[in-house]
């Protein structure tokens, strides 16, 4: 997977993770989605991972779930297509995203919206974090 990342503050707009959702468009509709936090900051965080077990929740789920303004510190969202991870978009202690994706129109897409994404190395996920099922 190639990765981006970006500030999660542009001036006083907080890129949240509902805004990422839907800039992925149709490439994300289709996905489950796992979230995992290292911080629960809201109770929909408890209700994301309650979604999140097992098979995920699909995308409207997920969006529903972080909107209105949602600001996360420390938190992963996994997007699959069966058992296989498409993206990962990872927030970073309220300031920072990286973004992981397998398609690279995904990443020109919130390069375009984003000025100031920079290339991310290909590093594993943060530790601490379980993922067994992920195939990147």
């Amino acid at each position: 997977m190639k990765g981006i990342t970006f500030p999660a503050w542009y001036g006083e707009h907080y890129v949240t993770l509902a805004e990422l959702l839907v800039r992925l468009g149709s490439f994300g509709l289709d996905l489950k989605w796992r979230v995992e936090f290292d911080e629960i900051v809201d109770p929909r965080c408890v209700e994301m991972e309650r979604q999140s077990a097992d098979g995920g929740m699909d995308t409207l789920t997920l969006l529903s779930l972080t909107t209105p303004f949602l600001q996360l510190i420390d938190a992963e969202a996994l997007g699959f297509a069966g058992d296989e991870a498409m993206i990962v978009l990872t927030e970073v202690d309220s300031s920072l995203w990286d973004v992981r994706a397998v398609d690279e129109r995904v990443l020109s897409e919130l390069r375009r919206h984003y000025p100031g994404a920079r290339e991310s190395s290909a590093a594993p996920p943060p530790a601490g974090r379980d993922h067994k099922s992920e195939r990147v």
